[in-house]
């Protein structure tokens, strides 16, 4: 039996069927966007982390730069003091604690993605 020209072969489309449920799917991402509860919770968690690292340094700042009017007062007369104390022994501290915070806040903001990605 040949086969009839005019029966064709009809491809029926329609909305994709989900395979998995989507009720137990956890997507935190999802929560973040659509501004939950929990989404904001997980975007203040993030912003107090930043906040205690910006902590951390201000107060180091606040504890490197505080007594140098103290130091300079001790020793009125002497200006190469205070170009050694700017110049040489603030400075790295400065750069080193600069990396630091710079090191920290972005090892903060691959966490949080870390942990709002797709599983």
């Amino acid at each position: 039996m040949a086969a009839d020209p005019a029966e064709r072969r009809v491809t029926v489309t329609g909305p994709p069927r989900r395979s998995r449920r989507t009720s137990g799917y956890y997507r935190p991402r999802t929560e973040i966007d659509e501004q939950t509860t929990l989404g904001h919770t997980y975007v203040r968690s993030l912003m107090r982390s930043q906040l205690r690292v910006a902590l951390v340094v201000f107060a180091v700042l606040v504890l490197l730069v505080g007594p140098l009017p103290l130091v300079f007062a001790a020793a009125p007369q002497a200006r190469r003091l205070e170009w050694l104390v700017l110049g040489f022994c603030l400075y790295a501290p400065l750069i080193l604690l600069a990396r630091w915070y710079v090191r920290r806040a972005e090892r903060n903001e691959e966490d949080f993605v870390r942990l709002v990605e797709d599983r």
